[in-house]
């Protein structure tokens, strides 16, 4: 049986592999075009490592015999995975049916047919989702009618900061996306 994460002789080219492309063979299903950043990731996996200390606690509890504090401990520790897990789907979904903006408390969908352009554009942003703001570049979707959409990504949130070729890369892609659907 080859185990070849643990032989010395393959290619360990792990800056390739983070950066390849991402397939989309199924242009019906929804998916994003790009990776999560170590940002969201790492956020997301501190609040699922807290959560677990929670439900340990919850536990401990329980068996002290102050069944209402355990409750409260358990409702505590599953809404900390639930924000975890919906903070790792924050981000831009494509598919053939249109752009799908992912926030942490609500999901916008717009259809191809609605979108007249989708381009990158020089603006203040905003530094990981915070207040502060700095000079960055954003991906501006113009709709066909009424208000353009929030900056959809930006090269300071979560999944770009300090990644400016995957950003690059991620904003070309939905620009191919929407020159090859929109209509």
């Amino acid at each position: 049986m080859p185990l070849p994460f643990l032989t010395a002789d393959r290619e360990l080219d792990t800056r390739a592999a983070e950066y390849a492309a991402l397939p989309h063979d199924e242009p019906d299903h929804w998916r994003r075009p790009y990776r999560p950043g170590p940002w969201r990731v790492g956020t997301a996996a501190v609040f699922l490592l807290l959560a677990s200390f929670v439900l340990l606690s919850a536990m401990i509890i329980a068996m002290a015999g102050s069944l209402p504090g355990a409750v409260v401990c358990v409702l505590v520790g599953a809404l900390m995975i639930a924000f975890a897990l919906r903070l790792l789907r924050v981000g831009i979904w494509v598919s053939a049916h249109g752009l799908r903006q992912v926030n942490l408390l609500r999901t916008a969908t717009e259809p191809w047919s609605a979108i007249a352009s989708v381009r990158t554009r020089q603006q203040p942003v905003r530094w990981l989702g915070l207040p502060r703001t700095v000079q960055g570049q954003a991906l501006i979707v113009e709709r066909t009618q009424g208000a353009p959409l929030r900056a959809l990504i930006t090269d300071h949130n979560g999944d770009f900061l300090s990644r400016p070729e995957t950003f690059e890369r991620a904003a070309d892609v939905l620009e191919a996306w929407a020159a090859e659907y929109r209509v």
